[in-house]
């Protein structure tokens, strides 16, 4: 038996998955988009205070100290870029509900 549900304006129908179906082409909102640029930035440049601080534990090892300096340089660069970057459009194309005719025909 399929039984359809309504939580939070999703569909949801109980013998399938319940992953959300996407209804409309629209791009995420400006404040999810920004939300999801500040962690990627924070993340990157949290990355750098590690890599300088195993520079100076491994400061005996000087080619090792020397490739993670090298490493954190162009971090905050490579963060300013990619936090500044729109993300692509996604290629995915809103699905339509297809209602069989025996529900329109019960509908009635």
């Amino acid at each position: 038996m399929r039984t359809s549900r309504r939580y939070g304006g999703v569909a949801v129908n109980s013998s399938r998955r319940e992953d959300p179906v996407l209804i409309t082409s629209a791009a995420p909102s400006y404040q999810e988009q920004l939300a999801a640029r500040r962690r990627r930035y924070a993340l990157m440049m949290s990355l750098r205070i590690p890599c300088i601080v195993l520079a100076v534990l491994f400061a005996k090892i000087w080619w090792l100290a020397l490739a993670l300096i090298l490493l954190s340089v162009p971090l905050p660069w490579m963060a300013v870029l990619i936090a500044n970057d729109r993300p692509p459009r996604k290629a995915e194309k809103p699905q339509n509900l297809q209602r069989s005719r025996r529900a329109i025909e019960e509908s009635r």
